[in-house]
Formats: C-alpha cells, sequence, structure tokens
C-alpha cells in the first residue's frame, strides 16, 4: 500500500471510530433521558403514596400495603425529611445503611439531601392542607451506570487504539528489521553462487590445472574456457546487483525469447553442477512459444530461485529437474514447470511457502519465493503456485501472458491451477 493509501486508511478508520463513539453515546444518552423521564412519573406517584400513607383518614391496613409492596420495594435513593430539613427516612443510599441514627450518617444524608434539592427539587407531603414532610429522591443505580457507560466505552476504545497503534509500530519495526536483514541474506545467497564459482575457477588456474583438472567434465577445460566462464561469472554478479536496483521501481519490458532466456539460466547451473553433485541433471524442455513482454533481469531470478530450491531438495547423486515451456489459449498465455525428484514439501506448511518470513532451511529468511511470487504477479500480471508436492514429485507453475497488459481471468486461473488437466 502506498503512503497516500496508508494515510487515507487511517483517516478512515479515525473519522469511523469517531462516528461510532458519537451514534453510541448520543444512544445511551437518548435511553438514559427517557430512563430519568420515566422515573420522574414514577416519584409522582410515589409522593402520591406517601401523602395517602400521612393522611389519618388512611386506614392501618392500606398503609401497610404501601410500605410493603410500593415504598420498601423502590430501587432509587429516597429521604424524607421535616419541616426543619432533618431527614426522617432514607433509603437504598450508597454507602449509607437506611435509617442509620449515627450522627455520620445524619450529616452525609443531609449533604446528599441538598444535591438532591439542586437537582431534582423537593416536593412536599401534606395533611390536609399543612406540609408535614418533604420528600427527595436521586437516580437509581442503573442510571447511573449507564450514564457512565457511554465514557467508559470510548476510554476502552481510545486504550485499545494506542494498545494496537504502539504494538503496530513495533510489529512494523520488527518487520522492517526483519526484511533488511532479510534482503542482506538473499543478496549474500544470490551473490554466492558466481563468488563460489570464480573462486574454483581461480583455484583451476592457481593450481596449474587448466587442461587437466582430474575431473572429466572439466578435463578439456583450457585457459581461454575458464576465462570465459570467469566473464560469465562476472557479468552474473553484476545482473544480481541489478537486481536489487529494480526492486521497488517499475521495471522495462521488452518483448523477450523465453526459451532463450530459460536456455541461459539452465546453461549456467549445468556448468556448475559438479560443484554440487555428480548425478544430479537438468533438463529443458522447449515448447513452441512466442516471444513474451517482460523484464529479462527480473525473471531470470524467479526461474534462478525456483532451480535453487529444488537443487537443495534433490538428491545430489539422482536429483533429476525439469523445466518446461507449454503454449495454452493460442499464444496469449505461456506456461513454464519446474518440478523435481526431490522430497517434497509437507502439506501443512503448503500455505505458507509464499508469505514473507516462512522458510523450512534453518539459516533461511524465507524471500526467495515470496520475491519470486511478487516479480511474477506484481510485476508481469502472471500467477505462480505449487501444483503439487510429494516426495519424488515436485512442481512449481508460472502462467505468463504474452503481452504485459493483457489479464489471466479467474476461470483460467482456476483451470490450469488442477494438476490433471491437459494443458
Amino acid at each position: 500500500m502506498s503512503v497516500g493509501g496508508t494515510t487515507i486508511f487511517k483517516l478512515f478508520l479515525l473519522v469511523g471510530i469517531v462516528a461510532i463513539s458519537i451514534v453510541f453515546t448520543w444512544y445511551t444518552l437518548d435511553v438514559v433521558s427517557q430512563l430519568k423521564a420515566d422515573a420522574e412519573q414514577m416519584v409522582t406517584s410515589y409522593v402520591r403514596l406517601w401523602q395517602l400513607a400521612a393522611n389519618e383518614s388512611s386506614t392501618g391496613q392500606e398503609v401497610q400495603v404501601i410500605f410493603e409492596e410500593v415504598i420498601k420495594k423502590a430501587n432509587f435513593p429516597v429521604v424524607i425529611t421535616g419541616t426543619d430539613g432533618e431527614p426522617a427516612f432514607w433509603r437504598n443510599i450508597s454507602g449509607i445503611v437506611d435509617n442509620d441514627p449515627s450522627e455520620d450518617s445524619r450529616l452525609k444524608v443531609m449533604a446528599l439531601v441538598r444535591d438532591m434539592k439542586e437537582d431534582k427539587g423537593e416536593f412536599p407531603l401534606y395533611f390536609e392542607e399543612t406540609v408535614i414532610s418533604y420528600f427527595y429522591y436521586g437516580d437509581a443505580k442503573v442510571i447511573r451506570q449507564l450514564q457512565m457507560m457511554p465514557f467508559i466505552e470510548i476510554g476502552l476504545v481510545l486504550a485499545f487504539l494506542i494498545i494496537g497503534f504502539v504494538g503496530f509500530q513495533n510489529i512494523r519495526r520488527s518487520e522492517e528489521r526483519h526484511i533488511w536483514v532479510g534482503m542482506a541474506k538473499e543478496a549474500a545467497h544470490q551473490l554466492g553462487t558466481p563468488i563460489s564459482s570464480l573462486m574454483g575457477w581461480l583455484e583451476l588456474l592457481s593450481a596449474g590445472k587448466a587442461t587437466s583438472s582430474g575431473d572429466e567434465n572439466q578435463s578439456d577445460l583450457g585457459e581461454e574456457e575458464i576465462f570465459s566462464q570467469m566473464k560469465t561469472d562476472v557479468k552474473r554478479l553484476q545482473r544480481v546487483a541489478n537486481r536489487f536496483g529494480q526492486i521497488g521501481s517499475k521495471p522495462d519490458y521488452v518483448d523477450v525469447d523465453l526459451n532463450e532466456l530459460l536456455g541461459e539460466t539452465v546453461n549456467y547451473f549445468r556448468r556448475r553442477l559438479p560443484f554440487d553433485g555428480r548425478g544430479l541433471e537438468i533438463h529443458f524442455n522447449k515448447g513452441k512459444i512466442p516471444l513474451v513482454s517482460l523484464n529479462s533481469e527480473l525473471f531470470a531470478w524467479v526461474v534462478e530461485n525456483l532451480i535453487k530450491n529444488s537443487l537443495q531438495a534433490v538428491d545430489p547423486q539422482t536429483g533429476q529437474i525439469e523445466i518446461k515451456t507449454i503454449q495454452v489459449e493460442s499464444g496469449r498465455y505461456i506456461i513454464i514447470e519446474v518440478s523435481d525428484n526431490g522430497k517434497g514439501i509437507p502439506i501443512g506448511i503448503v500455505r505458507k511457502i509464499f508469505r514473507p518470513g516462512f522458510s523450512t532451511k534453518k539459516r533461511g529468511w524465507g524471500l526467495g519465493l515470496t520475491l519470486t511470487k511478487r516479480i511474477v504477479e506484481e510485476y508481469h500480471r502472471g500467477r505462480i503456485f505449487l501444483v503439487k508436492s510429494q516426495p519424488g514429485d515436485t512442481i512449481f507453475r508460472i502462467i505468463l501472458p504474452v503481452k504485459s497488459s493483457d489479464k489471466i481471468d479467474r476461470y483460467r486461473y482456476n483451470r490450469w491451477k488442477r494438476s490433471d488437466i491437459d494443458i
């Protein structure tokens, strides 16, 4: 994702969170206001019942029912004071025992009465036409909890965002460090083959074995041939440097003879197979294919990574690696297959092989197949996938459009991804 796209995404998340918080707060406060309105109506009924209980004309049974079934079951703070303001009765006050006669409780109730009067007002209780006491009440506990809930929720969301942001920053820095180290390892991996080869040629020259190396594959190498191979390795070092320079930039595309490009890569590894094992063979089956629009430097990197993985998977004495090209869909698409008879990839990790940082090697950094996938799919609008992998039979398949403007649709991709089709 580009820097501008990342900024827009972060802004979208921030605006979304703020909008959700506002809606949630408004809805909760609206519910609370409705509950408070209902509570006020209920308090009016309680005041009438208290007045009825205070009226002498009420029978003892009526008063008992009012106290037992209504007043005692009230779930909100209630205080009754005399006309002099002294508390005479209170219930449901947090931290104060109901009707506790202690001086400390009385003072706390009087302070609470002042708050209730400012918030809700006072309600006089009459006996006939005379005020005999005053009724005060506060919000029920559930209403107070609901009033605090939006702020608690917003606080939790903000805390989650802060923790998530800090965690994301740490993860990103860790990934950046991993990528930089991984790129350094990949560079060393890419440079390793030509450097090792150059050291081998120099050793032959310094030992005076330019014409007789003791190896049947090199016994006919003269100095001119060795110098020619050394030039090839030097050019390869330059090519590796160019590849890393093109990562992250827009590559140039030209029409390339893919068979010729693959042939050069295969021949390069064939010349160096004696250093890895005498029985290992690489076969290249050329199909009749048209020119393909691609970046030859980057795409050669793809094939080299796949061949190197195969070289590490097969037995040095009996290993067989095959590369073949196939034309499909009337020449609009090219399929490249790289197969080997190595130990295969365990089924449990097949889905992870293209992930950055994943590697089955003890010293691997998991960037080879990741870069391969990016070069094929992002730079060349193609597809790469593992067709199958089992001991003795592993196949990677690459689908490329002949023209860089073509696109591989989902139908063709699913059809060519099957291992049992006749392509």
